[in-house]
């Protein structure tokens, strides 16, 4: 059976970093199936599916816009936790550069915060 519209799903990443974190794609896909009767022999089934469920831009933007906040929340806390780590065993100059990636990283999502709430509000 082939689908023609959109299946989200969400599915974790573990890391190095000793944390998971989750994304969500969009994605179509196609697949058969049979079922088995009783009777020693399968029988196939076929489903139609009339309506295409086609997003608007902005559901996407929502949808994205949501996924990049959550996901770059995720790497500045690894940015900070692991400046913090370098800066316990000595590594100042690169925990300064973790650092700062992280505080830009809290500057990407607040800007990605402000785009969402113009999209709410539109």
């Amino acid at each position: 059976m082939t689908h023609n519209h959109d299946h989200s799903h969400t599915h974790s990443h573990s890391n190095d970093n000793s944390h998971e974190h989750s994304h969500t794609h969009d994605h179509a896909h196609s697949h058969s199936h049979s079922h088995n009767d009783g009777h020693g022999h399968d029988h196939d089934h076929t489903h139609s599916h009339d309506q295409v469920h086609e997003l608007t831009l902005e559901q996407k933007l929502e949808k994205l816009l949501g996924h990049w906040i959550n996901h770059n929340e995720s790497h500045k806390d690894t940015f900070f936790t692991w400046a913090q780590r370098a800066k316990g065993e000595g590594i100042d100059q690169i925990a300064l550069d973790l650092e700062k990636a992280g505080q830009l990283s809290q500057e990407v999502t607040q800007q990605l915060k402000d785009a969402f709430q113009k999209l709410k509000k539109a």
